[in-house]
């Protein structure tokens, strides 16, 4: 079987566990366990059902770094709890939740996941850069509709979407993108800019919506091309496939000051430096010997029912290229 590589962007898929699998399930000592049971249970199905060759889990070392925040200063504001000069920021995040994280990471240890964060920058900036960098087609585990930018036809880079649960996921491509938004999926980050983004503190232009988003890239094909025409640019307005009324160029020239900064936040970075797939250790294999072994013991000492045996079985079964 051809390689294959699946991104999780882990910090979306423990969120969806922790929500989605019920808060009584907890160790002896009272410390809750839903989130690593529903993470396990979520990469048991996904191995089975997608059969990737190699697998990482990709962290937000920096959930909000101070990069983005200095362009845009509302960027995730509203989600965090504690404002750290020095950076990173503190999250708002459930302690029942947080309390889980160290054994999310001990447990993919574990299991011989990878687990590749990068200092000032988010979870989304290690998958774009994996997922661009990468020599085999790529799949990516998110319920960020962010991500959407990093689909790629032609390498095989489609994203595998939780939004609606796991029992409706949804694969993600070009075509997906066109139907839903109708844009090409190279065009999401300059709609994302334009349309705003409120989960992401995001404003937007003023007086521009999907639609009206989706008909200006039609037109005029980037951001780029459409502020060019905007600032009356002559060249530009002679080569645009199309004209802007007095109103619109309004709109975009009053949000010049956003404009300037946003793709910056909005589009996720590609070209960090890192390891390749098989420099992590990211193929996937069955666990055996002393770390099966820690594993099932744990399994047993945090309450972890199944979903233990469920991820080792899946590793098991996991295809060989």
């Amino acid at each position: 079987m051809a390689d294959r590589l699946m991104l999780l962007d882990t910090a979306s898929l423990y969120f969806r566990a922790f929500y989605g699998v019920p808060d009584s399930l907890k160790r002896a000592d009272g410390t809750s366990v839903n989130a690593v049971r529903g993470l396990l249970d979520m990469i048991a199905r996904l191995v089975a059902e997608f059969e990737p060759t190699h697998l990482v889990a990709c962290w937000d070392d920096d959930w909000r770094p101070h990069w983005r925040v200095e362009l845009i200063p509302s960027y995730k504001a509203h989600r965090v709890e504690l404002v750290v000069p020095a950076g990173p920021d503190i999250e708002e995040v459930p302690d029942p939740l947080e309390a889980q994280l160290p054994m999310i990471r001990e447990t993919l240890g574990l299991l011989g996941i990878p687990i590749v964060g990068v200092a000032a920058h988010e979870a989304d900036d290690v998958i774009g850069s994996l997922a661009t960098q990468a020599t085999m087609p790529v799949d990516v585990v998110s319920g960020d509709r962010d991500l959407f930018q990093l689909v790629d036809d032609d390498r095989g880079v489609r994203i595998i979407y939780t939004a609606r649960g796991m029992n409706r996921l949804e694969l993600v491509d070009n075509e997906w993108v066109v139907a839903k938004y109708g844009i090409e999926a190279s065009q999401y980050a300059d709609f994302a800019t334009l349309r705003g983004d409120s989960s992401d503190g995001l404003p937007g232009v003023a007086g521009i919506g999907e639609k009206t988003a989706a008909g200006l890239l039609g037109d005029f094909g980037s951001l780029d091309a459409m502020l060019a025409v905007a600032s009356g640019d002559p060249d530009a307005a002679a080569a645009a496939p199309a004209t802007m009324s007095a109103s619109m160029r309004a709109k975009l020239t009053g949000a010049h000051e956003y404009l300037a900064v946003a793709p910056t936040v909005v589009n996720v970075v590609r070209d960090l430096d890192l390891p390749s797939a098989e420099e992590l250790g990211a193929r996937l294999a069955p666990v055996t010997g002393a770390r099966r072994e820690t594993l099932e013991d744990l399994a047993e000492e945090w309450n972890l029912g199944g979903s233990v045996p469920r991820a080792l079985a899946s590793l098991d079964r996991a295809p060989r290229a």
